[in-house]
């Protein structure tokens, strides 16, 4: 099974330092939908691992996140795009959880709930704490420069980000690489 794992606000949609907390401020960044089209069509499932400590804060309820959500599905079908899963953390730092990006609980749950080892498994995000996560879990991990990544453009990224990481200018790039690379496997000729 091929899996790519995604951060949501700031990769897939706009970012914002007051937290997406109704439907309405959930607005799909240029091109990321039809670049998730584009994955599945490829044969890949797409998940989303996203910290929503908005939750913890009292910002917004479940119901709210979940109204959130049935707005990007039906903007991604509309694409004719998917995400199988939303694997979500709703504590906030203090809480000391294990699903807190950058710890690599949600990617843990990723993994148990497709029975797959992750090593190797793409995983793209506009943080630090998105890399640190999936590194911990043994992904291969992508920096978009939308959202929070924005700042690292034209600059060294820092040395706590996980060696290897690949930089993207947004969720589209990384899709014309990652399928650049996925060619299938041919069967040998029959004699």
């Amino acid at each position: 099974m091929k899996i790519v794992i995604l951060d949501r606000d700031g990769t897939i949609n706009e970012d914002s330092d007051e937290f997406v907390k109704s439907p309405e401020e959930w607005v799909p960044l240029p091109g990321a939908l039809d670049a998730i089209a584009k994955l599945n069509h490829a044969g890949w499932h797409v998940v989303i691992a996203s910290n929503q400590s908005g939750l913890g804060r009292g910002l917004f309820d479940v119901a709210s996140l979940n109204a959130i959500h049935t707005k990007m599905h039906k903007a991604l079908a509309a694409a004719g795009g998917r995400v199988d899963a939303v694997f979500y953390c709703p504590h906030v730092p203090e809480d000391g959880c294990r699903c807190r990006k950058p710890l690599p609980g949600l990617f843990e749950q990723i993994g148990e709930r497709y029975g797959i080892e992750l090593k190797g498994m793409p995983t793209v995000g506009d943080s630090l704490r998105d890399l640190q996560a999936g590194a911990a879990a043994g992904c291969d991990t992508h920096l978009v420069l939308t959202g929070k990544g924005a700042q690292y453009r034209g600059q060294v990224l820092p040395q706590d980000c996980p060696p290897e990481t690949q930089v993207h200018e947004d969720l589209a790039a990384f899709v014309t690489v990652l399928l650049s690379r996925d060619v299938p496997i041919k069967s040998p000729p029959s004699p």
